[in-house]
């Protein structure tokens, strides 16, 4: 997958500490603007309420979201448009809101905003943005919802996924672009109850002036949106997708560290590893020879896979190159992690299901006749390899971590479907995209 990235000049980018530069094209305007993501104030963190019907979260705003993260499927004009469309809509309708933009589509696009929009300088880490954004926004296809979450690929705590079907696979994306506004105004106001003024919820105490104002109560809060409240039962519906944890060892069992400015790259890895919403990918790449890897399942050594690859995937990652490879479709709320050969050269080597709190270690065997295999996460190359003697170790998440107190994880927000469960639809996707009951050979 490419991600096209453009240098913002350093003068139009400014440290939180200085005054920001100004970008306009008419001195009566606040418009054209780019500033700088440090401005913004802190995130909000939300709360997942669980439900006492299905399986999905009720998300609970502790006030109003703010800083909003818009993030698109590259050189698609329809998409850019539509992306104007909505930032437009959210700072008019929802005052409160900034727009925050990856740095090539805040060049883009800022001249044709109401609003000033906010982004970061390619000098600065990435993780500037686990400490801004209260809510992410896709409009594209289920590459584009990998993309925003390798910008999280360090972060415990991801932000709600608010995701719009504008690409050409849509197993990941919930929303048709057309219900944009019935969508966010249902995230936007899930925590709201009737009558809100800017407390905050299970807190009795009237909230201060300098509170209320934090909170967003007021002109620019829920208190100013019209048909505010939709009670607490109405809050926008979660699907935690869980996330595997990778990091690579040397032969001595040091941990590799590979950061996204070295690369050039969105997923980094720290000395903690980094979080996986797809899947981890081990191949032998250009290299002519099949890849010959010794298998650890729980501690436990497995078998000698000799292969072009294997592939460890979550079950949200199930239906992408892990099912091209003859692996399991796995429902995305089953606890589970899949470890997928490709084209192994003994064929008793078949696809695993196992359970999510099972570790998994591939130590590249000393037969390996290759200098080293290419390490992929969530479709994009590391550019460290795994050479003789060094491991890839895959684990698990642990999200949640007693009654509504839920971390890590993506949370996505679900369509809501009349006379069901919002996860009805992953039916429905495997139906549209698979064809499954399809007759053979008739077109639909």
């Amino acid at each position: 997958m490419h991600f096209a990235t453009i240098r913002l000049q350093p003068a139009r980018l400014r440290a939180p500490s200085r005054m920001p530069w100004t970008r306009t094209f008419s001195s009566s305007s606040q418009r054209y603007e780019i500033r700088d993501v440090g401005l913004l104030p802190q995130r909000l963190i939300p709360k997942y309420q669980e439900s006492q019907v299905g399986d999905l979260l009720s998300l609970q705003w502790p006030a109003p979201p703010r800083n909003i993260f818009l993030v698109k499927k590259d050189y698609a004009p329809a998409v850019t448009a539509s992306l104007i469309e909505f930032a437009n809509h959210a700072t008019s309708t929802y005052p409160s809101t900034s727009i925050i933009l990856e740095p090539s589509v805040a060049e883009e696009v800022h001249s044709l905003l109401q609003s000033p929009v906010y982004s970061a300088s390619l000098d600065q880490p990435w993780p500037v943005l686990h400490d801004k954004v209260d809510l992410t926004v896709t409009l594209g296809g289920d590459g584009t919802i990998l993309h925003a979450s390798s910008l999280f690929a360090t972060c415990y705590n991801v932000p709600p996924v608010l995701s719009f079907s504008m690409g050409t696979l849509g197993f990941l994306s919930e929303w048709k672009f057309a219900e944009y506004k019935r969508a966010f105004r249902e995230v936007y106001m899930s925590g709201a109850g009737a009558g809100d003024r800017g407390t905050v919820l299970g807190d009795p105490r009237p909230a201060s002036d300098d509170e209320s104002l934090e909170l967003g109560a007021g002109p620019t809060g829920w208190s100013s949106v019209r048909g505010k409240s939709m009670g607490l039962t109405r809050g926008a519906r979660i699907l935690m997708r869980n996330r595997l944890k990778v990091g690579l060892f040397t032969a001595d069992g040091q941990p590799v560290q590979r950061g996204s400015k070295s690369v050039g790259m969105p997923n980094s890895l720290d000395e903690q590893g980094a979080y996986v919403m797809n899947e981890v990918l081990l191949h032998r790449g250009k290299e002519p020879h099949l890849a010959v890897l010794d298998v650890y399942v729980g501690g436990r050594f497995l078998t000698e896979a000799v292969a072009d690859g294997i592939i460890i995937s979550t079950p949200t990652g199930s239906t992408a190159y892990s099912l091209s490879s003859g692996g399991s479709i796995v429902h995305p709320l089953v606890p589970a992690v899949l470890l997928t050969p490709i084209c192994a050269r003994s064929l008793s080597f078949r696809p695993l299901v196992l359970p999510s709190s099972t570790p998994i270690t591939l130590r590249l065997s000393e037969k390996n006749r290759s200098r080293e295999l290419e390490v992929s996460i969530d479709g994009v190359n590391l550019g460290q390899g795994l050479t003789a003697g060094m491991e890839a170790r895959v684990w698990d998440e642990e999200m949640r971590h007693g009654k509504n107190e839920w971390q890590k994880g993506v949370p996505c927000v679900m369509r809501r479907i009349t006379g069901g469960e919002a996860h009805d639809g992953w039916v429905g996707g495997l139906n549209g995209l698979l064809k499954f009951n399809h007759p053979f050979g008739e077109e639909r």
